[in-house]
């Protein structure tokens, strides 16, 4: 099993239709996630930065990734709740949305 975090940053004006997607995430997007190895998924919130984290439990990310990223579904989601996200930090680059965070320790 692999962690994964991630932070991003919302758009001030768009935060309520962010947390309303995220109130009622749709079963689709769900079972995509579930079908491509990716577990225990939360988002957490602290002002307008979001915090993800995920753990993985299959043999490719990158591969299962892709097929998240290629599913119908998940283009719609993510055509809903991209707009509402700019990347965090003043070291952003163009492209960069959700910024994968490295880890400096973990309980086991």
């Amino acid at each position: 099993m692999q962690r994964f975090a991630f932070v991003v940053d919302m758009v001030p004006e768009r935060r309520e239709e962010y947390l309303r997607l995220h109130a009622a995430v749709w079963p689709q997007v769900e079972a995509a996630l579930s079908a491509h190895h990716i577990t225990n998924y939360s988002i957490f919130q602290i002002e307008d930065t979001l915090f993800g984290y995920y753990e993985y439990t299959g043999d490719d990310h990158g591969a299962d990734i892709a097929q998240v990223d290629a599913d119908p579904v998940m283009k719609e989601w993510l055509a809903r709740t991209d707009p509402c996200q700019v990347p965090f930090g003043r070291d952003a680059r163009p492209g960069d949305r959700w910024r994968r965070l490295e880890e400096v320790w973990h309980l086991a």
